[in-house]
Parts: C-alpha cells; sequence; structure tokens
C-alpha cells in the first residue's frame, strides 16, 4: 500500500464555530491516521488516487479495478471512510471500475473548507466531485448515511447519476429508532473506549466482534477524535422522493437498529419510488454490507445490468411482489 496523505485536516475545535469538522487535537488526529493507515493497508492496491477539488472542501477518492462498465462510486457512512469497503470491493469490481469517497466533514482523508448545511449542498459537493475525476456519469452505492446521500443526489443533482444502490439508508423513508440515537451519542460525549466499541457493536445487530475489525476501530476511533459539525441528515419530503426518476435498488435489514419498523419502511419506499425496486433482507442488520458482501455483489451486478440494458428512458426489469 502506498503512503496515505491527508489533505490538510482541520485540527482543533476552533473550526468548529465556522460548521467544519475537524480532529480534536493533534494527538487525536495521530491515533485516527494510525488506524486509517493500517485500515488502508489491508486493502488491494488502488489502481488509482485522486484530489478533487469542490466548493465545500477536497475529496480524497480512490479507483480500484478496471474495465469499461460504467464507474460505480461507493459512499461510505457516517464516522466512515475508504477501509469500510474492504469486503465489498473484489465482488464489485467485476467488469467495471470502482471508485471511492472520503466523505467531506467526516473523519478520513478529504479535508472540508465551507459549511454543509442542507441535502443540497451534500450533493453539491458530490456532484462537483464526479465532475472532477472526468466521468460523464456514475452508478452510486452508499450504506446508512452514504444512502441519504445518494437520494440527496438524485433530488437535488441527479444529472451525473444513472442509478442508486441504497443500502440502509438512515432517515429516508423512515424516522430513526431510539437506539440508533444512542449510537450517535458514542461522538459527541466522552465515554470509556469499550463502551463506544459497544457501540459500533450494535450497529452491527448485537455483534460485538465488529469492533475488532480494523473498519469497525477505525468508526470507533473517528467517534473519538473527531467533531462532525453538520446539522443532521433531514427526512426527504414525500414530493421530493416522487420527483426521483432514476433507477434505485434499496436493501433494508430486517435486523437493522435504525428502522423504528422495517417492514413499514419497505412499504414507504416502494410507495414513493416509482423506478425503485425495495428489498427487506430479513436477517440483516444496519452492518449489511460487511454481513453479505457477495450476495450484495450479485444482487447489483444483476441491477445494474438491467439498468444498462433499459432503453432510453426506460426502466429496468423489477421482480415481482
Amino acid at each position: 500500500m502506498a503512503s496515505v496523505e491527508f489533505l490538510e485536516p482541520r485540527i482543533g475545535r476552533e473550526w468548529n464555530a465556522e460548521g467544519i469538522g475537524s480532529f480534536r487535537n493533534r494527538a487525536g488526529f495521530d491515533r485516527f491516521a494510525a488506524v486509517y493507515r493500517e485500515a488502508m493497508g489491508a486493502l488491494e492496491e488502488p489502481a488509482g488516487r485522486y484530489t478533487v477539488a469542490t466548493s465545500y472542501g477536497q475529496v480524497r477518492a480512490y479507483r480500484f479495478g478496471g474495465g469499461e462498465g460504467t464507474p460505480l462510486l461507493l459512499l461510505p457512512g457516517r464516522n466512515s471512510s475508504t477501509p469500510m469497503w474492504r469486503p465489498n470491493i473484489p465482488g464489485l469490481r467485476r467488469g467495471r471500475p470502482v471508485y471511492t469517497v472520503d466523505g467531506l466533514g467526516e473523519p478520513g482523508c478529504s479535508s472540508q473548507s465551507e459549511r454543509i448545511a442542507s441535502g443540497a449542498d451534500q450533493a453539491a459537493w458530490l456532484s462537483e466531485t464526479i465532475e472532477g475525476l472526468g466521468l460523464d456519469g456514475a452508478h452510486l452505492l452508499g450504506v446508512s448515511f452514504g444512502g441519504w446521500l445518494g437520494v440527496q443526489t438524485l433530488i437535488h443533482r441527479p444529472e451525473r447519476v444513472r442509478s442508486l444502490t441504497a443500502l440502509e439508508p438512515i432517515r429516508t423513508f423512515g424516522e430513526l429508532a431510539a437506539k440508533s440515537l444512542l449510537v450517535s451519542l458514542g461522538s459527541v460525549l466522552p465515554m470509556p473506549a469499550r463502551w463506544r466499541g459497544g457501540l459500533v457493536g450494535m450497529i452491527s445487530g448485537g455483534n460485538r466482534r465488529s469492533q475488532e475489525t480494523a473498519a469497525g476501530r477505525l468508526i470507533a476511533a473517528g467517534m473519538e477524535h473527531f467533531d462532525i459539525r453538520q446539522p443532521p441528515p433531514a427526512r426527504p419530503a414525500d414530493a421530493e422522493l416522487d420527483s426521483i426518476t432514476a433507477p434505485v435498488l434499496a436493501l433494508i435489514g430486517g435486523r437493522s437498529i435504525v428502522h423504528r419498523d422495517p417492514e413499514r419502511v419497505v412499504r414507504h419506499a416502494r410507495a414513493r419510488l416509482g423506478a425503485g425496486t425495495v428489498e427487506l433482507w430479513p436477517r440483516a442488520s444496519h452492518a449489511i454490507s460487511a454481513e453479505y458482501p457477495d450476495e450484495i455483489a450479485d444482487r447489483v451486478e444483476r441491477f445494474l445490468a438491467g439498468v444498462e440494458s433499459a432503453p432510453p428512458n426506460g426502466a429496468p426489469d423489477r421482480p415481482a411482489g
């Protein structure tokens, strides 16, 4: 793995007053950076590394694999970054390049420079990133906060998005459950590391071993050492969801702690997404991407094949039921 370069990391809580996410102090950044480098070292070597300038800051992006298919761009969850995709990249990059980004205002290698105050702002930096990578268009795949970000992009800046796969998108088709609010406290309140690791395990449906993985330790390090200064994700209005015309595949975990009622979330998503396919995966938790990497890779490839074979302005075939 080549050396990891952080793009002007924001260090110190004086950034918070400007709405800029930052590491709380130099020691905390150094600890996070060590875990990030270790986690990146566990990935396959990227085929490309990019720095993209946007209106909201510099975005770090990586490319894995090659091929001539329309690129797939991966959007991580909150307090997460590129290394979370280790289980998924080998299966997803079959026949097409896969790009990953570290989100602006999140713990990672990207560097926020302007306040991000809305879903429209989030969509703007992502759309500018796709353009800055020289891509005419891309399929998006996001998990948790990344799924919400993908939906916001389809609402506000859809012009470069060919499709969206949303894995367990938060606060998109339903409200957050009380347990998920407890998990969010781990990023704002001081607490012993073992407690914070336990919160990471809660996200994974009670699997406490998840905190022992490189990705789990990276999330915990981000929660401990980084201040996110963005408003909570706003739930889209029904009219905004109705406006989406791009193909969407949404996978909802039946054991997820972030939804008050997963089955109700599925029903609402199906009612609102005219060009969408919504599936309930009963045994999956909120950590669906790590629990079912091979199954997700197969499902996504079938979905994208349908999207790319559909006639212009058409929709991919949808399974019955």
